[in-house]
């Protein structure tokens, strides 16, 4: 390779290093901002409560440590974060602890100590974190951009110089996201980017910028000797200069200047320009071969070329950098290459009648009940074992997916849904039967006691149940069966399955599908590439055509889709009604919308509940808010990032949405039936679902041969002995058969229940260990000479009575393996009824939700936390008056003597004072007092900081100052 050919490299040459942006100060604390901010109110705000007050240090971080307010700032443009915190309305304060909860945790003390919080970098990486893809990228271009800069420069590069109409249009937005977010501040005059996000996205050798820019000429150039800058200077057709500073300010200039460039480039060789061209978008670093390697002759190398005229500056021995300036006129002044300002349209894939799309997503939910019946129900003896770890194994998924008949994947989705519902969990080793009595043993999973009251519920409420726990759990089945970071395969019902942002895309995918027209499906791309704009992920997306579901937000997306239509909250892709209501969504009138044959489209509504409008909930149909989108935490559709879950819904609680979504899918489900069809081939077909006394009936009767949308039950005299077992008689069985059938008991049933009910009782079995006895000695006989009986060890005691070392279970169990109908006695001589008893688990409560981070706080607690924030930073800002022997912002430290005089002078006057604090526990604080009264070493007054009157011991005032009269 010869000396002037270029490698493009991805990766960040080792040894290279980045200084401070030109023009960057050294500390955000000694800029200044325009006069943007309102001067702060005169007094506290009312209802404030007391907290400690600590001041802390002047800090460098975003000016968080500025000097107390004064009166002469009053008005004056921001210099500082802290300052610029000063100037919001308590509105503007709630809006930012609302978006950066993590921020109240604890509650600061004051607006100097939120700002140093705000400044942090695990808060920092949070809020850029929860952008979306524009903010992000106008974030990134203030990074790239000279410090303070303002808003045209900024709009100059995010559109080009061509300049572009939606960026125009969505800047402000974006820009306003960041402001709220504390992660800009300044008027639009002198914008800067808190400190730690410029750290963060500024282009540096460890952490390429997202734009693909590279280092400015002067952080280049900071370790060129200057006899080789003046040699550049002088290449490029600049005068030279008699200091470096001035050197890199003269190419800075050449560089930014787009005539006097264009003439530059327009004497430079092709091979130059196409060098330029493969480092213009980034990465910005390339290597150069050897010297050794060059062919020779007397022109220079493109890269010779460039390098001469400071087009590439070196950052290393063999690598070269293409400065940020030159970069931005060669792409026109974009920082990116194709700005997303506006979210990606979700496309319709298919359009469905509402109608077909509803009744589609009932069937489809009543087989999700039917589903989690079945599941538990094969489980009420005692589940499979629980693993060592916790969850259950591989093998014991195997077989639960056989005997629901789908893939092990769908299979740990019911089984995860069941456990978010509450109604399945493990039991400890210690579970309860229906008859209260309880047993220690292996810990095994079974149904909980809340599964029977799930039981006794109606239809449509199990569904809401389920769906509900579905929408808020954390716990992600579709993690079943991949590998942790220690290389640990994640088990079904197993720990560390939890995902504290499941609820947030569940409800942020199903807000995105009640935002298409009723009845449309969308593609599934399109929602994440949705998702994606709205959270843009940190790893680069898969290309096109490839599965975009690299990132744990586009998978949680992937398997909601599934997921939803699984559960029934969609019916061919498409949000059913239903849905909508549980989620608050729009759900347009039935004048509103019409298919595409143009007949009317009715909503399935039922007339109980008040008519159509009743279902959508109050007010929900109409609103403002609900039309972008904004129904159960999804936030508005044209907000500035993406949605986040609600704790309450927008306009009703989870569980009143609920119940509406119960009115409005009850009158979809298929009403139980009450009979069956019996046929002669032993058979009993029912023509849909049975009420649960007559499934439960049939169900001990008779096996379930086939399921669908008839469900096949098949007679066979191991079936009829159970249920002789339960307790039932030949005679029950008859009448049961009789009065559930719309078509006559065929003969063949009717002799098959004689046939075992003659046989069965026939033998008793007791302890002895066990004995048989039986009036016919023949049969006895009969079982003596069985080579089969041998293992049970039995010998004649009586011409009737046979007796045998096995227990009575086991002695049971085997006669029954010989083709014999024995039944169990008791001590008394009855018959024992062995119907099994349900094994339930101790009372147990569904897993509570991991979240994704704090949660957001409520218009409560916001409140109270900008009162006391707004309390804590009057006493610390306060203007007080010199103290001898005292620096500057110091609490004097009075004498006892001193300390009393001077609360009794400001009693007297009715002036306020500054205090220093000690509490009982020894915590310091600050505050402003106006004294009352001074008696018995004790001080009443009212408590600014607190807006409330207190009383306090003399003996913990560590000092006293008075307040300025006048500003300082």
């Amino acid at each position: 390779m010869g000396t002037g050919e270029l490698d493009r490299e991805a990766h960040v040459p080792a040894g290279t290093s980045a200084g401070t942006p030109a023009g960057q100060p050294a500390r955000e604390a000694g800029g200044t901002a325009g006069a943007s901010g309102r001067p702060p109110a005169a007094g506290p705000p009312p209802g404030a409560r007391g907290r400690a007050v600590t001041r802390t240090a002047p800090a460098a971080e975003d000016g968080a440590g500025a000097p107390p307010r004064t009166a002469d700032r009053a008005g004056a443009p921001p210099r500082t974060l802290a300052e610029a915190l000063r100037g919001r309305g308590d509105r503007g304060l709630a809006a930012l602890l609302r978006a950066r909860p993590d921020l109240l945790n604890p509650v600061p003390n004051d607006l100097t100590q939120l700002a140093t919080r705000a400044g942090t970098r695990a808060s920092v990486v949070r809020a850029l974190e929860g952008l979306d893809r524009f903010a992000q990228q106008t974030a990134q271009a203030l990074a790239v951009a000279v410090e303070p800069t303002s808003y045209e420069t900024l709009l100059a590069l995010l559109s080009g110089d061509d300049g572009d109409p939606a960026v125009e249009r969505a800047l402000p937005r974006a820009l306003g996201v960041l402001r709220e977010q504390a992660l800009v501040w300044g008027d639009d005059d002198r914008l800067r980017l808190v400190r730690t996000a410029r750290e963060l996205l500024a282009p540096s050798p460890q952490h390429p910028s997202p734009t693909g820019l590279g280092p400015t000429v002067a952080e280049t150039t900071s370790g060129m000797s200057p006899g080789r800058l003046q040699e550049i200077l002088a290449t490029a057709g600049l005068p030279t200069t008699h200091d470096p500073v001035s050197a890199v300010a003269s190419l800075t200039s050449l560089f930014t200047d787009r005539e006097r460039m264009t003439a530059l480039l327009d004497t430079a060789p092709a091979e130059a320009l196409a060098v330029l061209d493969r480092l213009v978008w980034g990465p910005p670093y390339g290597t150069v071969a050897p010297p050794g390697d060059a062919s020779g002759g007397t022109d220079p190398t493109p890269v010779q070329w460039l390098r001469d005229r400071g087009l590439l500056l070196p950052s290393s021995p063999r690598t070269v950098v293409l400065p940020r300036e030159v970069a931005l006129h060669l792409r026109g002044g974009r920082a990116h290459r194709e700005p997303e300002p506006v979210p990606p349209e979700i496309r319709i894939a298919a359009e469905h009648r509402p109608q077909i799309v509803d009744s589609t997503a009932a069937g489809q939910a009543y087989t999700a009940l039917a589903t989690v019946e079945e599941l538990l129900k094969g489980w009420q003896t005692g589940g499979p074992a629980v693993l060592r770890a916790g969850g259950l194994s591989v093998r014991d998924l195997k077989r639960t997916a056989a005997a629901l008949d789908v893939s092990e994947q769908i299979a740990a989705f019911w089984l995860e849904l069941a456990y978010a519902a509450g109604l399945l969990a493990s039991d400890g080793g210690w579970g309860t039967s229906r008859t209260g009595t309880a047993a220690g043993d292996e810990e095994r999973f079974a149904p909980t006691p809340a599964y029977d009251a799930w039981l006794d519920l109606p239809a449509a409420s199990r569904w809401t149940a389920l769906a509900t726990a579905w929408l808020t759990a954390t716990r992600t089945s579709g993690l079943v069966g991949s590998q942790d970071a220690k290389g640990r395969t994640l088990a079904a019902l197993g720990p560390d399955l939890d995902r504290g942002a499941a609820p947030e895309v569940r409800h942020r995918v199903l807000s995105l599908l009640a935002g298409l027209p009723w009845g449309a499906a969308p593609d599934p791309e399109s929602v994440l590439a949705r998702l994606r704009w709205e959270r843009p992920v940190r790893t680069p997306v898969p290309a096109a055509g490839t599965p975009g579901t690299s990132d744990l937000r586009s998978r949680i997306a992937t398997w909601t889709l599934t997921e939803a239509e699984l559960l029934g909250l969609t019916g061919r892709g498409a949000l059913a009604t239903a849905a909508r209501t549980l989620l608050a969504a729009p759900v347009p009138s039935a004048t509103a919308d019409r298919d595409r044959s143009g007949a009317d489209v009715i909503p399935h509504a039922p007339d109980s509940t008040g008519g159509p409008d009743a279902a959508h909930g109050p007010d929900t149909a109409h609103g403002p808010d609900t039309a972008q989108g904004a129904a159960a935490g999804g936030g508005t559709a044209t907000g500035g990032g993406p949605a986040q879950p609600a704790p309450h819904g927008h306009h009703a609680d989870l569980a009143a949405r609920a119940a509406l979504a119960a009115g409005v899918i009850a009158p979809l489900l298929p009403e139980p039936v009450d009979h069956v069809l019996l046929q002669a081939d032993l058979t009993a077909v029912a023509p849909g679902p049975l009420e649960r006394p007559l499934a439960e009936a049939l169900g001990v009767l008779a096996d379930v041969e086939s399921k669908g949308g008839a469900t096949v039950y098949r007679f066979t005299p191991a079936s009829v002995r159970r249920a002789l077992d339960a307790g039932q008689a030949a005679a029950d069985l008859h009448a049961f058969l009789a009065k559930h059938s719309r078509t006559p008991v065929p003969q063949p049933l009717s002799y098959l229940i004689d046939d075992v009910a003659r046989k069965h009782g026939h033998l008793r079995i007791g302890a002895a260990s066990a004995y048989v006895r039986c009036d016919d000695d023949a049969l006895l006989d009969e079982i003596l000479a069985d080579r089969r009986s041998q293992g049970l060890r039995m010998r004649r005691l009586a011409p009737t009575v046979l007796a045998a070392q096995a227990d009575p279970t086991t002695l049971l169990e085997g006669l029954r393996a010989m083709g014999y109908a024995p039944a169990a006695e008791s001590a008394e001589g009855d018959v024992l009824i062995t119907r099994a008893d349900a094994h339930r688990t101790p009372h147990r409560t569904p897993p509570v939700p991991v979240p994704d981070g704090p949660p957001v706080p409520d218009d409560t607690l916001l409140g109270a936390a900008v009162k006391a924030i707004r309390a804590g930073d009057l006493a610390a800002t306060a203007v007080r008056k010199p103290a001898p022997h005292t620096g500057a912002g110091e609490l004097p430290r009075t004498t006892p003597a001193e300390t009393l005089a001077t609360v009794q002078a400001a009693a007297l006057t009715g002036s306020a004072i500054w205090i220093g604090y000690v509490n009982a526990d020894g915590a310091a604080s600050q505050r402003v007092i106006a004294p009352v009264r001074v008696e018995g070493g004790f001080v009443t007054a009212y408590d600014h900081t607190a807006d409330e009157v207190r009383t306090y011991p003399l003996h913990r005032i560590t000092g006293v100052a008075e307040l300025a009269d006048e500003p300082a």
